[in-house]
């Protein structure tokens, strides 16, 4: 059901927005009324709360009010009076970088939102001996891309002050703050082999007792379940969130190997795309139909057509229980 909530009177952020004295990880009780059907009037509306903290420490903030990925930085900026664009990206149940926990397009009614702000800007020079850098790019879906995932003994794994999670700012001096991560990851691609580069990176803020070994990132093909309600609030790019219910079998199984096809394909991995790729595909009954669609809905990705076919065989060994 698209979110509608009430707007809170202007108070101070402190009485507004923070928790005193509640420790990590409650969670804030969720009314749902509906089953999908068109909104009622605003005043009728199910009020959604989300508990939240930054990740690298602070007091436990409320939020609601949020239909996308924008929204949600604004308000959890809001409560903790810092400024959106200070927010790398967000994951869920835990303040670490984990990139098995990142959030993406869905936000499980009763999950704890950890905030990972900017912190250590760095400039790194890279030699490119490989075509391949080794590196997994996805997005916060307000602008940054950042590393997801570094292939251990790549190129980019010899580089130790390079860390998953960091944000890409510059590539060779340019500013590409804004650029979509499938951009970047091609960018990345098409930089000249045997050749150096020159990378400016902002890591997210940590603790002191947050600091740990280097990590790789999240597995390829490892669990992403998100949630622990039985219903997500799905955020979408163009239109209104909703509260739908769990992903079923099929939708995970066909989301986390199209996720997986991605990064095949285009050195990215983007769990709200790929569930965008398997919702267009879900009731097409040919390849030329789903291409079609894929093209109308995700045209500006000019993904190749061998990637367009293994997707849909994908969503069809889904469907059918094949893996």
């Amino acid at each position: 059901m698209p979110l509608g909530l009430r707007r809170k009177k202007n108070k101070s952020r402190e009485s507004s927005h923070l928790v005193e004295n509640e420790e990590v990880g409650g969670v804030g009780k969720t009314e749902l009324n509906g089953d999908g059907v068109a909104p009622p009037p605003a005043a009728l509306r199910p009020r959604l709360v989300f508990h939240t903290q930054l990740a690298h420490g602070s007091a436990t903030g409320r939020i609601e009010g949020f239909s996308n990925v924008k929204e949600l930085y604004g308000k959890i900026a809001e409560a903790f009076n810092i400024q959106p664009t200070e927010i790398l990206f967000c994951t869920l149940n835990t303040h670490k970088i984990d990139m098995e926990k990142l959030l993406g397009g869905q936000i499980g009614l009763e999950d704890f939102i950890f905030a990972h702000i900017k912190g250590i800007k760095k400039e790194v020079e890279v030699f490119k001996a490989e075509d391949a850098l080794g590196l997994t790019i996805t997005d916060n879906g307000a602008g940054y891309a950042f590393i997801k995932r570094i292939k251990e003994g790549s190129v980019v794994d010899g580089v130790k002050v390079i860390c998953v999670g960091d944000h890409i700012e510059c590539i060779n001096g340019k500013n590409i703050v804004g650029t979509r991560h499938y951009e970047v990851a091609r960018m990345l691609k098409d930089l000249p082999k045997d050749q150096s580069f020159t990378l400016k990176l902002v890591e997210p803020m940590k603790a002191f007792d947050m600091l740990e070994p280097r990590s790789k990132g999240g597995k390829p093909g490892g669990e992403n379940k998100i949630g622990t309600g039985r219903g997500t609030l799905r955020l979408r790019s163009k239109g209104p969130a909703t509260v739908e219910e769990v992903p079923t079998e099929f939708e995970e199984k066909a989301v986390k190997k199209v996720d997986d096809l991605l990064e095949s394909y285009m050195g990215i991995r983007d769990t709200e795309l790929a569930a965008t790729m398997v919702e267009v595909g879900r009731d097409k009954v040919n390849p030329d139909e789903f291409a079609m669609a894929l093209d109308e809905a995700l045209g500006d990705f000019a993904f190749p057509d061998e990637f367009v076919f293994d997707v849909w065989g994908a969503i069809g060994d889904a469907k059918q229980g094949r893996f």
